[in-house]
């Protein structure tokens, strides 16, 4: 559900509160009470501090109360410190007291069972009532470091953000912790780190939404399990991508068991995840596959959130480096560009005259004497404009080796105006303390394993892409008459499809053989007997469909075979007839054309490799429905199997453009008829560059 203005209002004031009140405060160490106490005076906080305590007592020289009636009113944010059947009073008592919103602690709710799930729904509408912003509850609350206001039980550290930072949102609490743990030791700056929980009111989208205009963020780092308003959040990646706030999201669920997974943690009803990410990344976000990406590319994006158009250069003091990276760089799909006239030069005069001048880049031994070369190479390198991405990754040696090799890169670095990084070899062999306290001051992306700064690479410049990639939308399709609900028989489907211009073979529906032999007349041989009836969806898996039939005597014997057939397999199914087709040209390559409507986040997409390699490869690009003819071509240019679209081995170029025309018409289709859940088309022939697609066959399913 979108939030209000009144809800964004109540929001702010929780995230950025200028007064808390602690309900159920604890002077007993370690517990909850102690240590939200604790981290505010940590953190300097320096807003007014209420505390409640049914057992009195004084907390930071400041008596307690001991209801929250007895607060002042207007009290920004409330940290409930309360068992999960005290929450629904305490925020009704809240509400009285006009605040701001409250952060609920407290587990056994929508995770649990159905009776926790009907206690959040209940306190949940009190909140929404009142026009409370709640966290939670199931969470461990959040931190905002950049106003020094920690709302948390977790003992965090106090850290200044250097600058705009990452802004972490994560419906878990232990991964909202593992993120900012993983980038501050780095030295990524943090601006926020924000535990959702299950979201009975306030969602991890909102979050966002929130911050995106707030000069301390510079970019987010998204954990979820369930994006519960994709509509909003798509609206929200729009926002941030014009600002230039990159959203990297990691979402889990990409398998059955881990959407189980997500079920049981926090109540989330986890949707499709390709569908998911043919939205998200068509609106700008930046998806990754794991912790490690999640990690790797927020450092990157930190320092440059605008990377530069190019492929990755290596420099290394390794030979046997070159062919590793360039293995790693092919396998992903990341381009390793040869460097220009210009660059070489400049390499061969930097370098002794026995070094190979290539990419990647091997500054050879006499780099150890003569460490320069190491910013030599970059300087030279990051002015090609062929380099998008620069990686280091050496050798790094003893303490006083890491250290000359550093400073003579520190200088480049911290002037590349393209992303940069750097990795000393040898895995968890000692660094110089002084060296990884100035790499981490600088924020200088840094890095163990040259083939995660690669891949983290790729993962960027693929983000890159999608941002430049096309982006038209097909015209608005007419309203079709779907009078019923349930399959539609192929022959309704592509009488429905004929109108709109999406190519089909010709044919008609008959009920008897005469007019069979009438239809042959008026088609000619070859023809296709497909039998018809709404219930017959698949038509195959029963006889239903005779291809082949090249002349009289041979329609009268498919006639008789394909009803006696279908009677064998489904004695009950009355027939609307039999479809006669005539056979489609031979030398298509066979695709598939689908779409369905997700309860989520929407009408989807498909296009790819069809027939019988459907089922066997899986090969398909998926897209929002609405995408145009233009950016559906480029997809398909993405597909494993795109070479199949040649032109290979003697076939020729096939007709991308007519296939992709094709995709946008029941992509519009789709939008313009909300009662269709589901359209087909399997196999879709696709013959020669200029001769067109043809659907061979049709299938609509309506709500």
């Amino acid at each position: 559900m979108t939030t209000s203005s009144n809800e964004r209002g109540a929001l702010a004031r929780l995230i950025r509160p200028a007064s808390i009140a602690i309900v159920g405060a604890s002077a007993e160490p370690h517990s909850v009470g102690a240590n939200t106490l604790a981290n505010l005076k940590k953190f300097r906080f320096p807003g007014d501090l209420h505390f409640v305590s049914r057992k009195g007592g004084d907390f930071d020289g400041k008596a307690a109360v001991a209801s929250v009636d007895d607060l002042p009113d207007g009290i920004d944010a409330a940290i409930l410190v309360v068992p999960a059947n005290f929450v629904r009073e305490t925020l009704e008592a809240c509400a009285r007291k006009k605040m701001g919103g409250a952060v609920v602690f407290a587990s056994g709710f929508g995770e649990q069972d159905e009776a926790g799930k009907l206690a959040q729904d209940e306190f949940a509408a009190v909140a929404r009532a009142a026009g409370l912003a709640v966290v939670g509850p199931n969470c461990i609350g959040f931190v905002n470091y950049a106003d020094r206001a920690p709302l948390t039980f977790e003992l965090v550290d106090a850290v200044e953000p250097a600058g705009p930072g990452v802004c972490v949102v994560a419906q878990s609490g232990a991964m909202s912790g593992n993120i900012r743990y993983a980038l501050q030791g780095r030295g990524t700056p943090v601006s926020h780190s924000i535990s959702t929980g299950n979201e009975a009111v306030i969602a991890a989208e909102d979050c966002v939404g929130l911050l995106i205009d707030d000069p301390s963020v510079s970019l987010f780092a998204v954990f979820v399990e369930q994006i519960r308003d994709p509509a909003n959040f798509l609206r929200l990646a729009a926002r941030a991508k014009a600002a230039g706030k990159p959203i990297v999201l990691l979402h889990s669920g990409r398998g059955a068991r881990a959407r189980e997974a997500a079920k049981t943690h926090t109540g989330a009803l986890a949707g499709d995840y390709a569908t998911m990410r043919a939205f998200v990344e068509r609106a700008g976000v930046a998806l990754v596959e794991g912790l490690d990406e999640l990690f790797d590319v927020c450092a990157l994006l930190a320092r440059d959130p605008r990377p530069a158009k190019g492929g990755l250069a290596v420099v290394s003091n390794s030979g046997a480096l070159r062919g590793v990276g360039l293995d790693l760089a092919e396998d992903i799909g990341l381009a390793v560009p040869e460097f220009s006239r210009t660059t070489r030069a400049a390499l061969k005069a930097a370098l002794p005259s026995f070094a190979t001048v290539d990419n990647p880049l091997d500054v050879t031994a006499a780099a150890m004497t003569k460490p320069a070369m190491f910013g030599d190479s970059v300087r030279a390198i990051l002015a090609d404009p062929a380099v998008g991405f620069v990686l280091v990754a050496a050798m790094g040696g003893g303490w006083p080796q890491q250290m000359s090799k550093w400073r003579a890169l520190k200088p480049e670095f911290e002037a590349a105006k393209k992303p940069v990084a750097l990795c000393y070899l040898g895995d968890d062999y000692p660094l110089n303390p002084e060296f990884l306290a100035e790499v981490r001051a600088s924020g200088t992306p840094f890095f163990r394993s040259p083939e995660r700064a690669i891949r983290a690479f790729a993962r960027i410049e693929k983000w890159r892409r999608l941002l430049d990639a096309p982006r038209d939308n097909a015209p608005e399709a007419p309203r079709l008459n779907v009078d019923h609900a349930g399959p539609l028989a192929e022959w309704r489907c592509k009488k429905l499809f004929a109108s709109l211009g999406v190519p089909t073979p010709r044919g008609r529906l008959v009920k008897t053989l005469a007019e069979a032999r009438a239809a042959v007349a008026e088609l000619g041989y070859p023809v296709a007997l497909k039998a018809q009836a709404d219930a017959l969806a698949h038509k195959s898996d029963v006889g239903g469909v005779i291809v082949g039939v090249a002349r009289d005597a041979a329609l009268e014997a498919a006639f008789a075979r394909l009803h006696s057939n279908v009677k064998n397999a489904m004695p009950s199914l009355a027939l609307d007839g039999v479809l006669v087709e005539k056979m489609a040209p031979k030398g298509g390559l066979e695709m598939i054309v689908g779409a369905r409507r997700d309860p989520h986040w929407g009408a989807v997409l498909l296009v790819g490799l069809g027939g019988v390699w459907t089922e066997a490869l899986r090969d398909a690009v998926l897209l929002p429905a609405g995408a145009g003819a233009a950016e559906i071509a480029a997809e398909l240019r993405n597909l494993k199997g795109a070479a199949l679209l040649g032109p290979m081995r003697g076939a020729p170029a096939r007709d991308v453009e007519a296939l992709a025309s094709l995709a946008e018409k029941i992509g519009a289709i789709m939008l313009a008829n909300p009662e269709i859940l589901e359209i087909d088309l399997n196999p879709v022939n696709v013959y020669a560059k200029g001769e067109g697609a043809l659907a061979l066959d049709a299938l609509i399913v309506a709500g």
